[in-house]
């Protein structure tokens, strides 16, 4: 299945050969993008070991000797010290940083600086969950947006914090790189989005010792679940916000500082 986001990336990308490159925050589907790309090598990391045993069940048959599966944090210096590669891909890098190294997004894109020979491309989503939309649809999305990350803490969990894309810009530029185009991608949520996140929320209620606490919020799952279903039934989805690509290319003239 075609996905937007990549589509506009191979489309950039162009004529222009791959090279070696880096998917920053690896998981099944920019893996399986990744490897029908026409590249020299590839790395790709991921910070779970569960994700990282996964994929290599998946794509060890894919991998060429000279790629590469690496389970790290970007909070280790020494995470792929002294590599460098031509394309870097940060796809929803950014949000899922609150799980594995809290408070640090804002040293993000200077870790990642040195990595970048030719172009990083990021893929992230304008966050919902703090405005509350006119519409019955959205309002709907941004409750279950909310219970989610509700029932992550409630397990001891910490949730993804998406940023927005003009933060993600600053923050590009002030750690050397040059913003070339930043495109926005309106999201149409369907029944497998509200059922996922759902889904995850009766996981995690499971795991609650308050079981009044469990009870109510497991009833307050199957209202939302049955009134967004009905809506996505209705409406053939729900829109709400947008993904976004941004490209930018580092500076070579400029000295990152940590």
């Amino acid at each position: 299945m075609s996905d937007p986001l990549f589509d506009f990336i191979r489309d950039y990308q162009g004529e222009q050969a791959w090279g070696s490159v880096l998917d920053a925050g690896t998981g099944q589907h920019s893996m399986r993008w990744l490897t029908g790309l026409d590249t020299e090598r590839w790395s790709a990391v991921t910070g779970a070991a569960s994700m990282a045993q996964q994929l290599h069940q998946d794509f060890d048959a894919q991998m060429r000797t000279q790629d590469s599966l690496v389970l790290g944090n970007w909070s280790d210096q020494n995470l792929l010290a002294g590599e460098r590669f031509d394309i870097v891909l940060a796809d929803y890098l950014l949000g899922a940083v609150e799980g594995f190294a809290p408070y640090t997004q804002d040293r993000l894109f200077k870790r990642l600086f040195p990595l970048v020979g030719k172009r990083l491309y990021l893929i992230g989503l304008e966050p919902y969950v703090t405005h509350y939309p006119a519409d019955e649809g959205g309002r709907l999305l941004v409750d279950i947006g909310r219970l989610r990350d509700a029932c992550l803490l409630l397990a001891g969990e910490l949730p993804y914090r998406e940023y927005p894309s003009d933060w993600v810009v600053r923050h590009l530029e002030q750690a050397g790189f040059r913003v070339d185009t930043v495109q926005h991608f309106p999201i149409r949520y369907r029944e497998r989005f509200v059922n996922g996140q759902l889904d995850m929320c009766v996981h995690r209620i499971k795991r609650l010792q308050d079981r009044v606490l469990a009870d109510a919020l497991d009833a307050h799952v199957k209202s939302l679940r049955s009134r967004a279903l009905g809506l996505v039934a209705q409406n053939n989805g729900i829109r709400l916000g947008a993904d976004y690509v941004v490209v930018a290319e580092p500076i070579a003239s400029l000295a990152v500082v940590e």
